[in-house]
């Protein structure tokens, strides 16, 4: 009887060190979501359903932190093709009034994006952006009248297959480049 116990105790152990799990995922659902790309091509939370993906909100006429927030993705871009990790990218403009393909197009090359598995996107109004970021992301977006800068989130957040939200991350300093790695590992087992 205690070899059959220890034979038990020891298959629950492998099992449960051959599956990881993401520690505290938030699982919050993205909404529906159409907009044009930097390519002036269509998009839409459904052309990425199946897709892990990395997602953030960024404007071109930023002053403060877009411009090293998208230098920071560029990096994770490249640790998860070190990793052999397939993820997308995908940024989404929170000044579409100004922001049209041509100006993300040129933002991205400024900041080292391979647009390979990068998608800027813009094409909407700016209370679509502003509702779209606070149900389905949970962050602040505020183009304030008459001010060309917007006040947001500077989260990097990990989406699933199926558009679910399961984590965020800082995007600005101290970001966590191993962390968001592994668990887009866990999330694309």
């Amino acid at each position: 009887m205690k070899k059959l116990w220890i034979l038990i105790l020891f298959t629950l152990f492998l099992a449960a060190c051959g599956q990881k799990e993401l520690e505290d995922p938030v699982d919050w659902e993205t909404g529906s979501f159409e907009a044009t790309t930097q390519a002036k091509e269509s998009f839409s939370m459904e052309s990425m359903e199946g897709k892990v993906w990395i997602a953030d909100f960024v404007f071109t006429s930023c002053n403060t932190v877009c411009p090293p927030m998208t230098r920071n993705m560029a990096q994770l871009q490249k640790k998860m093709e070190e990793e052999g990790v397939d993820v997308e990218f995908v940024s989404f403009s929170i000044d579409p009034t100004v922001d049209d393909p041509k100006k993300l197009k040129s933002f991205g090359k400024e900041q080292g994006v391979d647009f390979s598995n990068w998608t800027f996107v813009t094409g909407y109004d700016q209370q679509t952006i502003e509702s779209f970021a606070k149900d389905s992301f949970h962050i602040i977006v505020d183009k304030p009248e008459g001010q060309d800068q917007v006040t947001h989130g500077t989260q990097f957040f990990l989406v699933d297959e199926k558009g679910t939200i399961k984590k965020y991350y800082d995007g600005v300093q101290d970001v966590p480049y191993e962390q968001i790695v592994e668990d887009a590992k866990i999330v694309k087992n």
